[in-house]
């Protein structure tokens, strides 16, 4: 009987416990193999993604050292790159946190040369805006450094660069946090500034130095004064007046106003976007976002302003986590309970879709291939509590769809699942199941659907293990055309007798298309399943705001 060694090694077909011959893949963290992504596309997904919450196979500790260290290379490599990128990422509003920009600054004015520490040091108040992020590098940059002189002028310009209106809300608005506080801040930094003028009167008032109590309304610092009037108030009316007055905001409101519906009301004048968001619940609760309220159409027009949204830099993922939580009805831990305006939930999901900005058609066709494994389901979008990777994939494709017509959209996953509670059949019908029982399934979602009843559908699913390879052996059996495969995962394939590149090549020689793979990576991790080596092959950022441009002129290409 003649061997057929073949079957051990053979560069067309390699199961995904092992590395591709002759290639540099790399284990993954489920025992599988993939590529590597190089350090600088790492940068890029850490400074988007974070690594708050973990990942399925990789807990929060685990992850964020290992993107420490790629913070540490990139600098060691190019420093002064590494600053610019945390800058353009932070400032562009493309992540949907800014603390992974602000530890990978931190570790740049402490870790990087001279030349590097001195360009981290002059963006600190760019990435840095509000005293909240000032806090939180003052805490990061003592795990790297002591407290320098160029270090304190750079933490003592923070404040003296700012108009004296502009100081007095950062320090009325943003007091403390993680234990620091600008009165810690100021005793390290010393800041130089003219004695009498309102900079001093302003820091003074931090070291409880200055009452400004009966600041009147012309003086920069009237905010302080007003905020020290709201505290010593005894009345209803009295608060509201002083909010519409000088435009106070929730945090310098004492906690026993908090439940009054008129406090509200006013607070929502000049409510700034990204804190309406985060009020949405509490508004509707009390009664103020009540049906066909004058409330309800001020939030509704206020979501649907677009140069108000750009100009909050409010990320598509602070708005999908408030569609999720609020159109719920529940909080998180299910204390608190309230009945959604359905025209606030339409505003958020509106909302979501114009954050990404506006995208052409490219005429396409597109397989829109959703990882819905248990890795998927085991990982969270920056760190956003209940909302996984599996459920953030759905939203993703979706905006796609809306845009490209010439769409078809699968979830796929490492054992056969029945999405309608039938048996497999072949393709064709409404699911495809390889020989291991691996299975791919068409999903009952579209972009006429809102995004929480499509996240709503996927986080239902069964889990399974990760093949990546289905949706391309998937479109090959069925003969479905496709320019573009897009698949949304986390890249931790393990589990085919295939790898997901050999199954695209194989897919582009039988049916005799160019067919492109974006791959759409949802954890910050090192890992991917596009060849760097192939030219039709990218990987994408989940939720880079600059992801659906960066995806459509790939593809168009």
């Amino acid at each position: 009987m003649t061997a057929s060694y073949s079957r051990y090694f053979s560069t067309r077909q390699t199961v995904q416990s092992e590395p591709l011959p002759g290639s540099n893949q790399v284990p993954n963290s489920a025992g599988g193999y993939a590529f590597a992504v190089d350090d600088w596309t790492r940068l890029d997904r850490f400074l988007i993604l974070g690594a708050e919450g973990g990942s399925y196979y990789a807990g929060e500790r685990q992850l964020a050292v290992e993107n420490a260290k790629v913070v540490w290379r990139c600098l060691n490599s190019d420093g002064l790159r590494t600053v610019q990128r945390i800058l353009e990422i932070s400032e562009s509003g493309r992540a949907p946190k800014n603390d992974p920009a602000i530890l990978a600054l931190a570790m740049s004015a402490s870790l990087g040369d001279l030349e590097t520490r001195t360009a981290a040091l002059a963006a600190l108040p760019r990435v840095c805006r509000i005293g909240t992020h000032l806090f939180q590098f003052a805490e990061n940059i003592e795990a790297f450094r002591g407290w320098g002189r160029a270090l304190r002028r750079s933490v003592a310009g923070w404040y003296t660069r700012l108009e004296p209106r502009a100081l007095a809300y950062q320090l009325g608005k943003y007091q403390q946090r993680n234990g620091w506080s600008h009165r810690d801040l100021l005793r390290l930094a010393h800041p130089k500034v003219e004695k009498g003028s309102p900079t001093e009167r302003a820091l003074a008032w931090v070291a409880g130095k200055f009452d400004a109590t009966e600041t009147p309304a012309t003086d920069p610092l009237a905010f302080l004064g007003a905020m020290e009037q709201a505290k010593r108030a005894t009345t209803k009316s009295e608060i509201v007046r002083l909010i519409r007055e000088h435009e106070l905001v929730r945090e310098c409101i004492p906690t026993q106003w908090l439940n009054e519906a008129e406090v509200w009301e006013a607070l929502l004048d000049k409510m700034p976007l990204t804190a309406l968001v985060r009020n949405l619940a509490t508004m509707t609760r009390i009664g103020l976002l009540s049906p066909m309220s004058a409330a309800v159409r001020k939030v509704v027009s206020d979501l649907g302003n677009a140069r108000r949204l750009q100009q909050s830099r409010l990320h598509p993922v602070a708005l999908l986590a408030a569609l999720k939580t609020y159109a719920a009805g529940r909080g998180e831990r299910g204390r608190n309970y309230w009945q959604p305006a359905p025209e606030i939930v339409s505003a958020l999901d509106d909302a979501f879709h114009a954050a990404f900005g506006n995208v052409e058609s490219t005429g396409k066709r597109w397989l829109l291939a959703l990882d819905v494994s248990g890795s998927m389901a085991g990982s969270t979008i920056a760190g956003i509590p209940n909302l996984s990777a599996r459920e953030g994939s759905a939203a993703l494709a979706l905006l796609t769809a809306a845009t490209e017509a010439d769409h078809h959209i699968v979830g796929f996953t490492g054992r056969g699942f029945r999405i309608n509670g039938t048996q497999p059949v072949t393709v064709g019908g409404w699911a495809w199941h390889a020989n291991n029982g691996a299975g791919v399934e068409p999903l009952r979602i579209s972009p006429r659907q809102r995004l929480d009843d499509a996240i709503r559908a996927i986080s239902g699913l069964p889990m399974g293990p990760t093949d990546c390879a289905l949706p391309m052996l998937y479109a090959l059996e069925a003969k479905i055309k496709a320019d573009v495969f897009v698949v949304y995962t986390d890249s931790e394939t393990w589990h085919g007798q295939i790898h997901p590149v050999q199954a695209l090549r194989r897919y582009r020689e039988r049916l005799g298309i160019s067919a492109k793979l974006i791959v759409v990576g949802l954890v910050s991790n090192g890992f991917t399943i596009a060849d760097p080596e192939d030219g039709g092959m990218m990987d994408a950022i989940g939720f880079d705001t600059a992801m659906p441009r960066l995806i459509s002129d790939f593809a168009a290409a």
